[in-house]
């Protein structure tokens, strides 16, 4: 038997699931049907997300504190392992943990199914718990000293190894488990049509993280062989290769999974709805083709590869995957927009936006992580990755300046704003210091901005990315760098310190709804603060491409800044390359 809960999502409609008697509940707040199974699978790896990003958010503010010379805070042997401790955390286990939870919840819930395999689920869960426990019991008991990137021959414990490869297995449990969910819900019929958006931007993060995940098992098994003494060698350069094969689409990943949730949040925070669902799952596509060929920014430097391959891959067919960014970068705001004016907010450009729901935190960090994103992230990446002037930033603080924009501004700023929905949804319990939680996404932006801006500014100095004394005291010839360096780095350790200020109040505010929070069981979420139209002849919202429908003049004066704004970025940097390079 089955039970006769119907979804109340426009893009599914109304019919019955598969789930069977018992198994499943209505959501009070959206009428959308959730999979009990699914329910306990997605809390279980929001947890562990949330333990691993406090873990890497105390490693972070150790990191910051020490990067800024006038505090200097840990030793060198600790600086490196924390700087171990904090990338494999932040990038992998936090980010990661919540992509499956994501999984879970857009296969089930919004195509009306049963999860595919509860055994898989808890394999797949219990591998990626015990790979991420291994992980960072190595590190801190200092025998895995090989930052992220664990470059051969540097060597770590083949625990260490183990423990990556046990995390990625269960990883890609969960990715299967996922299109399992996918494949009966497709077999059953619980859903009208194709399957929503969201849905398609899931699925399009799970592609994209079997190829990961594949890249991982190359290397990683290999290097496991090799730390047991079972394989003589490694070729460092293949080794290199390969691991970005991982290293940087691990991003990618984020990149998908982000963008899906800022179209989620989109819709729940302001009713929007994408003005061209072709468009925008068409962008997705681009993502699956292409932006994986980004990760040749990371080898650029390196003799193994040939000229022709860099260029090919840091230019024409990585733009294909920067056009989808640029899609979504559109897409998404002018949704917003769009669903604004039809509200009755028409006022000049831009009273769409100042009317917005801002007290809604989830709004909030929705739209400062895209504009942290795209801004900052998308500007620097795209000119970072240009072959000619990645040689002068390679090295630098530019480049973790890049990817703090965009794996921290960019996605753990959104999966914040994500889990204030999650956990009164989901969890069924609501958040305490409502107030507090409002300013929380507004502290944690300003902080990661002055963290990207301190790190830019710094690198362009020169500053390196990983060394652990900028000041290179002892050394026996002078050594140091312009006093303006030392400028920029106390304002990434300023910077840090407010960021790790909102990062402890999302913590503790979700730490404290999910065990002590009021129950809303029963009844609707606590509105974070719904928009009101003030228009008594308010349109209803459609998907059809009338472009009458569609004017957001406020979407495009921001993406023409966008533009303007990297145009001067990339040819300053050519700028300076041209500096370098001076010829008489």
């Amino acid at each position: 038997m089955t039970s006769k809960v119907g979804t109340m999502n426009d893009d599914v409609g109304f019919l019955e699931g598969n789930h069977p008697e018992g198994e499943v509940r209505k959501c009070d707040t959206t009428g959308l049907p959730v999979c009990l199974t699914a329910e306990k699978f997605i809390k279980l790896n929001a947890v562990m997300a949330v333990v691993s990003l406090l873990i890497g958010g105390i490693a972070a503010i150790l990191l910051a504190l020490t990067r800024w010379p006038a505090v200097h805070l840990l030793p060198a042997e600790w600086y490196y392992r924390i700087l171990t401790l904090h990338g494999l955390n932040m990038l992998i286990f936090w980010i990661i943990f919540m992509e499956v939870a994501i999984l879970y919840f857009a296969g089930t819930v919004l195509l009306n199914t049963r999860l595919f395999s509860k055994a898989l689920a808890w394999i797949g869960f219990i591998l990626m718990v015990a790979g991420a426990i291994l992980v960072d019991w190595m590190i801190l008991a200092g025998r895995g000293d090989v930052l992220m990137t664990s470059y051969v021959p540097l060597r770590a414990d083949p625990l260490f190894y183990l423990g990556i490869i046990l995390f990625a297995v269960g990883t890609l449990i969960g990715v299967i488990n996922f299109f399992g969910t996918i494949y009966i819900a497709k077999r059953d019929r619980t859903y009208n049509g194709s399957v929503p958006l969201v849905v398609f931007g899931a699925i399009t993060a799970a592609i994209i993280a079997v190829v990961t995940l594949l890249h991982g098992a190359a290397i990683y098994i290999p290097t496991f062989l090799w730390s047991i003494g079972l394989i003589s060698n490694i070729d460092p350069g293949v080794y290199r290769l390969v691991w970005w094969g991982l290293g940087h689409p691990s991003q990618q990943i984020n990149v998908a999974a982000m963008v899906s949730v800022w179209y989620l949040l989109a819709t729940l925070t302001t009713g929007a709805k994408p003005l061209n669902q072709a468009v925008c799952r068409g962008a997705f596509i681009l993502y699956i083709l292409f932006i994986n060929l980004a990760s040749a920014h990371h080898l650029l430097v390196d003799p193994g590869v040939g000229a022709s391959w860099k260029i090919w891959n840091t230019s024409y067919a990585m733009y294909l995957a920067v056009l989808a960014s640029m899609i979504h970068g559109f897409t998404v705001p002018a949704s917003i927009e769009n669903s604004m004016r039809k509200k009755g907010y028409t006022k000049g450009l831009f009273g769409w936006l100042i009317n917005a729901p801002w007290k809604n935190p989830a709004f909030s960090a929705t739209f400062i992580s895209m504009v942290i994103f795209g801004f900052i992230g998308g500007i620097t990446g795209v000119t970072l990755g240009t072959q000619q002037i990645n040689i002068i930033a390679h090295n630098t603080l530019r480049i973790p300046g890049h990817f703090h924009a965009t794996v921290v501004g960019g996605t753990s700023l959104a999966f914040m704003g994500l889990a204030y929905y999650v956990v009164p949804l989901i969890f069924r319990k609501e958040y305490p210091l409502k107030g507090l939680a409002r300013i929380q996404p507004f502290i944690f932006g300003i902080g990661i901005l002055l963290v990207v801006l301190g790190m830019q500014f710094a690198g362009s100095y020169g500053v390196p990315r990983r060394h652990w004394d900028v000041e290179f005291s002892g050394a026996k010839l002078a050594a140091g760098f312009d006093p303006a360096a030392h400028i920029w780095l106390g304002l990434l350790g300023i910077g840090g310190i407010i960021a790790f200020t909102g990062l402890i109040i999302f913590i503790l505010l979700t730490v404290w709804a999910v065990f002590f929070g009021k129950s809303n069981a029963g009844n609707p979420m606590e509105d974070w603060g719904t928009v009101q139209p003030i228009s008594s002849n308010v349109e209803t919202l459609s998907d059809n491409t009338n472009p009458e429908e569609h004017k957001v003049p406020g979407t495009l004066v921001l993406v023409a800044l966008l533009l303007i704004s990297f145009v001067v970025y990339y040819f300053a940097n050519w700028k300076a390359l041209s500096d370098v390079w001076f010829v008489r």
